[in-house]
């Protein structure tokens, strides 16, 4: 007659199987045998693969769990992560007079454009230098301040936006320049 070490003695650690004349034993999803044959050891699931989280994968018993960096929140998949826009949620602390600007993780508050003489403001991102101004004739006839948000994972090199120059005078020419915000040189005109 059989005997059932499972109902005897179980000497597993999760599930025993009872098989004639033996026994098994198996663990539950996200355990593996040892090489004992009886007890079973936690899985670390991150360990398999860099791809299981988009961020960070955090191993648990039995199983694992992933986590976004400050600024993002997980998504239904558990495993992606997408930016949190504090400006469309309010959760900013810029004044009045400043625009809030989301950027990946977190937010900017930019000042308001403020136009240096000879310039006048014409609206909220123009600056003109008037025509009847001695101290306009070298000058660009305007500035134009533009922010712009970059999706990441955009391939490269692309073009990111046109400008184009009409002809105000005859014989005149145009130069268009990055004023400033170009440092790293990630970016070049043509």
């Amino acid at each position: 007659i059989d005997v059932n070490e499972c109902t005897s003695e179980n000497p597993c650690t999760q599930t025993c199987v009872n098989t004639y004349g033996s026994f098994l034993c198996r663990c539950e999803p996200g355990y593996e045998l040892e090489a004992d044959g009886v007890n079973c050891s936690d899985m670390d699931e991150c360990s398999f693969s860099e791809f299981l989280c988009q961020h960070e994968c955090v191993n648990g018993p039995g199983s694992y769990y992933c986590v976004c960096p400050s600024g993002y929140n997980l998504l239904d998949d558990s495993r992606s992560c997408q930016d949190i826009n504090e400006c469309e949620t309010r959760n900013f602390t810029c004044t009045p007079q400043q625009t809030c600007f989301n950027i990946p993780g977190e937010y900017k508050c930019l000042d308001p454009v403020r136009c240096e003489d000879p310039y006048v403001q014409i609206n909220e991102n123009r600056c003109m230098c008037p025509a009847e101004n001695a101290g306009c004739r070298d000058q660009p006839f305007t500035i134009l301040y533009r922010v712009m948000d970059m999706v990441s994972g955009r391939s490269v090199p692309s073009d990111i936006f046109q400008m184009q120059a009409t002809t105000r005078y005859p014989g005149a020419y145009y130069i268009f320049q990055i004023k400033s915000g170009n440092e790293g040189r990630e970016f070049y005109m043509r």
